[in-house]
């Protein structure tokens, strides 16, 4: 159960359906290219594979041939007029009895050869999917915060899915289908033209005229399905707002506007989605048209032909198949093609993540904090979240092992900042940051992390139970570990009176408070057990209440532990051993709060405002 989500909609819904909006890639062959090297390992196993569907469907082709033959033995003992008189012939069941096997063994070869195909594409687009899958995990563990910073986590979320999935949907589906539908197209031209080049011109001929009204169709049809993707996404984004703001608009009575705006949104929708689906639901009638349209040119054709002794009765039989075989691969190859598409912008979302800078190797570092005291110092530190522009000038202060730090300012003031400075979560560009008197550039990251131990404004908690969330990666924590740490903040009562206490499930069926929440990545951070603490605005999201608990439980978390808290209610700070305010990026006052009010500075303005406000 995450509570710190964001929404991140696309205003273009993604969805397949005839003549939909296809998302284009900057560079096609080169995207294409890149996947292929990619998949290299598989590459041997991937041509074997479409080989064998290229096998499959000459099989298939050399079927109606076969029937053709076939045809003629049986056209053989049919009555005949000869010389004016009816003359009987035979039918040599022996021949036609072979032709039947060869075509079982031929259809039955051609089976098999597109299940093993089947098995081995599914077998493999999924190792495939699954190792870009890990290789993107990897990846994201590996990149700096600041990537994050620029992109948001449902664009993240969406390459990691989405992307992904097309990518292993074409790989499985689109290029097998590419290579049956060429293979299909010309094989059944070829055989056409080898048993009538005339009837071969018919059937192309009448396939053309239909293929005609097609595109025509589709090029008309295009802008309303654009149009109709634009709609989904307006009104998903609309009832999204919506219903997660439902009880303010309930409570400024905007019921009738929300309604007004849906209803608009809606109308649209509905328009361009009946012209849509109805130009797309003539697709088919318009391909049976052209399948029917290309037998009856066929039949009438050839129906003069045999007349006149030019073909046989069975090339007749034969065109009726190959014309099925030649107009159905030309909706195939379009349908792939745009896939292909698709799969080229899927593959360069995800190697634009691939390429992204990664956070710096650090396997060469030995020096590593250990029994940390919890002395940390600020050595003229100098920061900017874009070069040449710094949020961060000269800070320097000095923190004993031991201290409650808080750090207070008007917001975009840096306080914040030097938290992720101080986790190492960013680089400064100038100055040292030191525990116990070593620099954390020395040390891994990972060393530094192991540090601290932090309650934030927003309660993360993830769908598991209580107990999970309690210990949180933390290995050999014993059940009386955990209650001990539930205890000390004070919510050990409450879990005890759940149905399944400390293994009741977490997710959005559970009912907690938003301090209740605070509560348990409190006893987190007690479980964490580390030399330093981070309270990041930690009450501001919970009334005054309940304010007054979690504060009583941060007390005694704090006790023994260099504490560093940042806090926009001062009152909550009063205890702090140092305070530093901080205004656009540099400290202008320290001490504690009782030598700040009297200084009668910008942090006595900040107090004194926050009662003003209030009354």
């Amino acid at each position: 159960m995450n509570n710190n989500t964001r929404t991140n909609r696309d205003p273009i819904g993604r969805m397949g359906g005839p003549g939909m909006s296809v998302e284009k890639a900057k560079d096609f062959k080169g995207t294409w290219s890149r996947l292929i090297r990619y998949c290299r390992g598989y590459m041997p196993v991937i041509l074997t594979a479409l080989v064998i569907a290229a096998i499959g469907t000459v099989l298939q082709i050399v079927g109606p041939d076969k029937l053709k033959d076939m045809t003629n033995e049986i056209a053989k003992g049919l009555p005949s007029l000869i010389n004016g008189s009816l003359v009987s012939g035979s039918i040599d069941f022996d021949a036609v009895f072979s032709i039947g096997i060869f075509l079982v063994f031929f259809y039955g070869a051609s089976g098999l050869f597109s299940f093993a195909e089947n098995f081995i594409m599914a077998t493999v687009t999924a190792k495939i999917s699954r190792n870009m899958r890990t290789d993107i995990s990897k990846k994201i563990n590996n990149l700096p915060l600041k990537y994050f910073d620029k992109t948001s986590y449902g664009d993240v979320i969406s390459r990691v899915t989405n992307d992904v999935d097309t990518i292993g949907q074409t790989l499985n589906q689109s290029l097998d289908n590419l290579v049956r539908s060429i293979t299909m197209f010309v094989g059944s031209l070829v055989m056409m033209f080898y048993n009538s080049w005339i009837l071969a011109l018919v059937a192309i001929g009448s396939s053309i005229v239909g293929f005609a009204f097609m595109m025509i169709i589709m090029s008309k049809s295009q802008k309303h399905f654009k149009t109709q993707q634009q709609g989904l996404g307006n009104i998903n984004g609309h009832i999204e707002e919506i219903y997660s703001g439902h009880n303010v608009v309930k409570a400024y009575n905007g019921g009738k506007d929300a309604k007004k705006t849906f209803d608009n949104i809606n109308d649209s929708l509905y328009d361009s989605g009946w012209k849509s689906q109805f130009m797309s639901g003539l697709m088919m009638p318009i391909m049976g048209f052209v399948g029917n349209f290309g037998y009856v040119a066929v039949c009438v054709a050839g129906a003069a032909l045999a007349m006149r002794g030019t073909i046989s009765f069975g090339v007749i039989v034969a065109f009726m198949m190959y014309i099925r075989l030649f107009t159905q691969p030309l909706s195939q190859l379009a349908q792939s093609m745009q896939q292909l598409q698709r799969t080229a912008a899927a593959s360069e979302r995800v190697f634009e993540l691939f390429d992204e800078e990664e956070l710096a190797d650090e396997s060469q570092k030995l020096t590593k904090l250990e029994n940390v005291r919890g002395d940390v110092e600020f050595k003229n530190v100098r920061f900017g979240y874009e070069k040449g522009k710094d949020v961060i000038r000269n800070f320097s202060a000095k923190v004993t092992a031991g201290q409650k730090i808080a750090i207070v300012g008007p917001t975009g003031a840096g306080k914040t900042t030097m938290v992720n400075l101080l986790m190492r979560f960013y680089e400064i560009d100038g100055g040292e940051i030191s525990i116990d008197g070593t620099s954390i550039d020395r040390v891994t990251r990972e060393n530094v992390h192991d540090q601290f131990c932090m309650v934030l404004q927003d309660t993360w908690l993830f769908e598991g139970t209580i107990k999970e969330n309690i210990i949180y990666s933390k290995k050999g924590v014993t059940d009386k570990e955990v209650t001990d740490a539930c205890k000390s903040v004070g919510i050990h009562h409450f879990i005890r009176t759940l149905p399944q206490g400390y293994d009741t499930v977490l997710n959005d069926k559970a009912n907690l408070s938003a301090g209740q929440k605070q509560l348990i990545t409190i006893a987190r951070a007690i479980i964490q057990n580390s030399p330093l603490l981070i309270l990041d605005e930690a009450t501001s999201s919970v009334d005054t209440r309940t304010e007054r608990l979690v504060q009583e439980a941060m007390d005694r978390l704090t006790q023994g532990r260099t504490s560093f808290v940042i806090a926009h209610r001062l009152s909550t700070i009063k205890n702090a051993d140092l305070i530093l305010v901080m205004k656009e990026g540099d400290i202008i006052e320290s001490g504690n709060h009782k030598e700040l009010l009297e200084k009668g500075g910008f942090y006595s303005e900040l107090y004194n405002s926050q009662f003003e406000l209030a009354s």
